[in-house]
């Protein structure tokens, strides 16, 4: 028996890699003669890069860059020579990891990190780039990546700098210059603006009071009315444009990018539909599987590829809120947090716990 393990991460307690590593764990103790391969999997969110690098190999990239408020850091990206590519998240540069709780601030942070990382990897050669839009600390619509690849926003003939001085912004200003394929991985179908957009659906969770977002909406509509004006493209209602506070609506509008899901980038650059065929069991999983997973999730894409190709998968979630929906893509789902385990325990245990989980699915093949 030949079992594919391919999870994405539990945010916030491990990687997409140890989650796959202790449920094979749990595997071998019950199924000693069976052959595990080890394919971990993302879906454009943190993790991606990691993901596509153990998957294809390639070299980290190290280049200067700043984080959200403007402090220099190192942030890397990943090379494959092969192919000119580069593949990034825009968390390396504007990503709640580098800010702090305390310092968490929507009106001054940007993506001017982001732009420096493009415009690093597009002087590398990459004819290509890759870049995952999760985990963002910003809600500026792109205007700090485009300000750091040479476009001007100008109000009364003075270059805007600040997120919030959108409000203000008059014209665009295009530089010279040309860009390589950009594709942005998303795991969301969100807008930019309204009630599902970035700064409502997202902005509370980055901390942005009621006051900042009132003003972050009204700073992102002004910015997409220039846009369309000064460059002649409307991305607002897009789906996916509202990703990273709107950093999708900004690659698409400033670098002439493609929105793709994220998940689907990582398969075709990962060759996961090849693991797929030569396995006779697909086993996926998450932090939280409910009908958001059917958005664009990793767990999904992993389930409707083991389908395509006939072969029995199973997802090991932290927690599952239940739908007929999300049921219906596995042959069956085991939790982690399921009573007397309450969902914060099975987060602190969740290595344990994914490991008795595994040697129950062995038992249950």
């Amino acid at each position: 028996m030949r079992i594919l393990i391919a999870p994405d991460k539990f945010k916030g307690s491990l990687s997409a890699r140890e989650v796959a590593e202790n449920i094979a764990s749990g595997l071998r103790d019950v199924l000693p003669e069976a052959v595990l391969a080890i394919h971990p999997v993302a879906d454009g969110g943190e993790g991606t890069a990691s993901a596509i690098h153990r998957a294809t190999g390639g070299e980290w990239v190290n280049c200067a860059a700043h984080d959200a408020l403007g402090r220099p850091i190192e942030a890397r990206y990943l090379w494959l020579p092969e192919r000119a590519t580069a593949v990034m998240e825009m968390s390396e540069a504007a990503g709640m990891g580098r800010i702090a709780p305390t310092e968490r601030d929507l009106r001054k942070a940007d993506t001017f990190g982001v732009g420096e990382m493009l415009h690093h990897a597009s002087k590398h050669g990459a004819s290509k780039i890759v870049i995952g839009l999760g985990g963002s600390a910003t809600n500026d619509g792109g205007f700090g990546m485009a300000r750091a690849l040479g476009f001007q926003f100008l109000a009364n003939d003075h270059e805007l700098k600040k997120t919030d001085d959108l409000l203000k912004l008059e014209r665009i200003v295009r530089p010279q210059r040309t860009f390589p394929e950009i594709i942005a991985a998303v795991d969301v179908q969100n807008p930019l603006l309204g009630t599902r957009g970035a700064t409502r659906t997202f902005g509370p969770q980055k901390g942005g009071t009621q006051e900042q977002l009132e003003m972050l909406e009204q700073a992102l509509f002004r910015l997409a009315e220039i846009v369309a004006r000064d460059l002649g493209t409307d991305f607002k209602e897009t789906p996916g444009a509202g990703g990273a506070g709107g950093l999708g609506f900004g690659l698409l509008s400033f670098c002439g990018a493609t929105i793709r899901p994220g998940f689907d980038v990582v398969a075709d650059l990962g060759g996961l539909n090849a693991e797929i065929e030569k396995a006779d069991i697909v086993i996926t999983g998450e932090g939280r599987l409910d009908e958001q997973t059917l958005e664009g999730k990793a767990p999904a894409g992993v389930a409707r590829l083991a389908r395509a190709a006939g072969k029995r998968v199973f997802a090991i979630v932290g927690s599952f809120g239940e739908t007929p929906a999300v049921s219906a893509l596995f042959d069956s789902v085991l939790v982690l947090a399921r009573p007397p385990i309450t969902p914060k325990a099975s987060v602190a245990r969740a290595a344990t716990l994914l490991q008795e989980r595994a040697r129950e699915l062995a038992r249950m093949m």
